[in-house]
């Protein structure tokens, strides 16, 4: 079920609350971005107005104020006006009307009354929240309006403004998940599962990486996802040891394990799965080692995300299991906490643990509270994404190189632990390789 206009409604009512008094509050919508001369990508709508109203159209504005002039805090949309010619070419419009009917807000416009609006909505409030560097068009209009504010006729209007940016109540907002996201992030959770296995099914030496991407786009896309949440990495072989791999356009060989990094958005929201698996259907005994090494470190940071801990001790969890690890495989040398000290995992192992999830992929909320790296707590939603890449001119054995590893699930805190929400992905040896046997019967 979609978010309900009462919910978008709340976190309207939470963000003015949290505002000074008599303030101002204006969020742009996305715009249509071109992708060559006269076609653009798909519309995705921007994540804060999305978060806000649920208003599914570029160009719109929503302005909320809470005013003491007014009886009640004040919700206005400004959206592109009915036309009828337009719309036979581009789709339909919701316009001003039904956009104030279906989206509960208290009044709406059309978007060509937004600037001359714009001067007297601004006009009389102390203090104007704003995204700055957030959308350059946007802020160029905002900055327009407030000079014009400044000149003559214009003058008698208040123009002396505390500019504040909205994202830092807005992102503490996003990161605590209702529900209702949580939902969501649920169903985005078991589509991407379901698409990692049709990979799995689907692989074999003589097909090509782009061929794991049309698998797995095309379950999303048969389960109602109609987007991957980011560009869908596709790698094999020492591919897998490319972070932001994207070209998938090399062909499978058995030997080698292919590494699939893709999510999918469900409603605007993401999931973000990593599954690592055998093009052949088997391990080699190398890669055997260096996979349990991996889900081994991610067992350990699972242990530690819970009420009160923090990322920090999951992270340094998974760094102490895979650096001993290493040293035991005779990668790395030397004692544990001289490694440790020293970072040399960080040759192998070279970007964090985790990240928050939400309607973006690397959804926003800060890690640190006044310098220390806040606790969890029940509704965030994170990544948990340990691995192993270990290049193909490193100087270890060649046994081991040119093997990337990493494995990545997506935990919902709750009150008592975690909830995994992508465990219907295989991802134990034993389980990867029946589903694998399976495929080939």
């Amino acid at each position: 079920m979609p978010i309900e206009n009462t919910e978008f409604l709340t976190r309207q009512k939470h963000l003015l609350q949290e505002m000074q008094p008599n303030s101002i509050c204006l969020v742009p919508a996305s715009q249509l971005v071109t992708r060559s001369r006269d076609t653009e990508y798909p519309f995705r709508q921007d994540s804060y107005f999305q978060y806000l109203c649920g208003f599914p159209e570029p160009e719109a504005w929503l302005v909320l104020s809470n005013h003491q002039v007014y009886a009640k805090s004040l919700s206005i949309l400004f959206c592109l006006d009915k036309d009828p010619a337009m719309e036979i070419w581009h789709g339909r419009r919701a316009g001003p009307k039904q956009a104030k009917q279906q989206y509960a807000s208290d009044m709406a416009f059309a978007l060509d009354e937004l600037d001359e609006r714009l001067l007297d909505l601004i006009d009389g409030h102390q203090y104007l929240y704003f995204a700055q560097g957030h959308n350059k068009e946007a802020e160029d209009l905002v900055f327009s309006v407030l000079q014009e504010l400044r000149n003559p006729p214009e003058q008698s209007k208040k123009t002396h403004y505390s500019l504040i940016d909205v994202r830092i109540i807005l992102d503490e907002m996003r990161l605590i998940k209702s529900a209702n996201e949580i939902d969501m992030m649920r169903q985005a959770a078991a589509v991407a599962t379901q698409a990692h296995i049709r990979a799995m099914q689907f692989a074999e030496s003589g097909k090509n990486e782009y061929h794991l991407e049309a698998e797995i786009h095309h379950e999303f896309a048969m389960q109602g996802a109609k987007y991957p949440a980011y560009g869908t990495i596709v790698g094999s072989g020492d591919n897998a040891c490319i972070l932001h791999y994207i070209q998938n356009n090399q062909g499978l060989k058995d030997g080698d394990l292919v590494l699939i990094d893709a999510g999918c958005e469900w409603q605007g929201y993401a999931s973000d799965v990593t599954r690592t698996f055998p093009i052949s259907g088997l391990f080699s005994p190398e890669q055997k080692q260096l996979y349990q090494l991996v889900l081994d470190a991610q067992s350990a940071a699972f242990e530690m995300i819970k009420p009160n801990n923090t990322i920090k001790q999951a992270n340094d969890a998974a760094i102490g299991v895979i650096t001993q690890g290493l040293i035991d495989l005779n990668i790395l040398h030397g004692e544990l906490a001289d490694n440790i000290e020293r970072q040399t995992y960080r040759k192998f192992y070279m970007h964090g643990l985790s990240h928050w999830l939400g309607l973006d992929v690397h959804d926003v909320g800060d890690y640190k509270i006044d310098g220390q790296v806040r606790p969890f707590r029940p509704g965030m939603v994170l990544t948990v994404e340990p691995g192993i890449y270990i290049a193909s001119d490193a100087d270890v054995e060649s046994k081991w190189r040119g093997i990337g590893i990493r494995i990545e699930d997506n935990l919902l805190i709750t009150q008592s632990g975690h909830e995994n929400l992508t465990l219907a992905a295989p991802k134990t040896i034993s389980d990867i390789e029946a589903l694998m046997l399976k495929k080939r019967c």
